[in-house]
């Protein structure tokens, strides 16, 4: 007479051997079909985004130019654009001011003043966050075009920073030549951080109160509850914004082209700016390709960091 089975040894049954059995095989076409929606955007992607960028890899290889011979006769020349970038001191000094104008406009800039204003406005009232919010924002929603314009205005030495100084008695200098990476840096901060704050805002809306409180109670102070519990709660948004930030900041051109044109001489001419004086300025397309590849590889660098830093949140 058989006996019955006891209900977990059962259900084990129906499912096989349990958790550790086999797993039912996909269908090969019921995954292509569930891939198929995906092929058009595939298509556009390597169209319109991969393409280009093969496109200027193999360009930086070549003496491609706006005029002369090389305009008619394209010719591959291997390595020789980037070993000339590597013999010319501006090159050098470009890196060292992008690294400069990345610190200093978005990682640090951005990101401090991002989350120090998303905190400040958790506590403040309504009408105040309002009136930050949209003082803060109407920065970012203006185009860039215009940005630069209004920092151009605000920096310049007959512009509306020298005239407050000058009402208080102060001989402003001009800041868009004595100190044009300092003037291009404030801009850029005054542009981007309303992103920074409405991404730490969501990401603080989302901390626990009971958490803020038991820490309250257990005698922490404002500060110990900032970096022991709100900075590790938010830490996969803060990875995020760092990188968003940056690879935004590392394309940042019509900002410091409208502002200082790179100079004066080449005291503001980020990797961007030199790319762009190289290709079009002195008609030498593959040295100005070289060094927009040069370009994508430091973002490409950067973002491999950061993604690094989001895995142990995404397992």
């Amino acid at each position: 007479m058989a006996t019955a089975l006891p209900t977990t040894a059962l259900s084990n049954r129906m499912r096989g051997k349990g958790q550790g059995g086999p797993r039912p095989r996909r269908h090969p076409l019921r995954a292509a079909g569930r891939t198929a929606p995906l092929v058009p955007a595939m298509i556009l992607l390597a169209v319109f985004l991969v393409g280009p960028v093969l496109a200027s890899f193999y360009g930086s290889f070549t003496n491609s130019a706006l005029t002369g011979a090389a305009a008619q006769q394209t010719q591959f020349v291997g390595f020789a654009n980037y070993a000339q970038l590597f013999r010319t001191p501006d090159f050098f000094k470009s890196v060292l001011l992008t690294v400069i104008f990345l610190l200093g406009s978005a990682v640090i800039g951005q990101n401090v003043l991002g989350l120090v204003l998303s905190l400040l406005m958790a506590r403040g009232d309504r009408v105040m966050r309002s009136i930050v919010g949209t003082f803060v924002v109407t920065a970012w929603v203006l185009p860039e075009i215009v940005a630069a314009f209004a920092a151009y205005a605000f920096f310049h030495a007959d512009g509306t920073l020298n005239e407050i100084l000058g009402a208080a008695g102060i001989h402003g200098p001009n800041g868009l030549y004595s100190l044009p990476m300092v003037a291009v840096i404030l801009a850029n901060i005054w542009r981007g951080t309303a992103f920074s704050m409405l991404v730490y805002s969501a990401a603080l809306a989302d901390v626990p109160d009971d958490v803020q409180e038991s820490a309250e109670m257990d005698g922490a102070g404002g500060a110990q509850r900032l970096f022991f519990i709100t900075l590790p709660l938010i830490r996969r948004s803060i990875s995020t914004n760092l990188m968003l930030t940056t690879l935004q900041t590392l394309s940042v051109f019509t900002l410091i082209f409208v502002m200082t044109g790179g100079g004066p001489g080449t005291d503001s001419s980020t990797l961007p700016i030199l790319a762009y004086q190289q290709a079009f300025k002195f008609s030498q397309l593959g040295l100005g390709t070289a060094i927009a590849t040069i370009l994508l590889v430091v973002g490409a660098v950067f973002s491999v960091i950061y993604l690094r830093a989001l895995k142990p949140e995404v397992d």
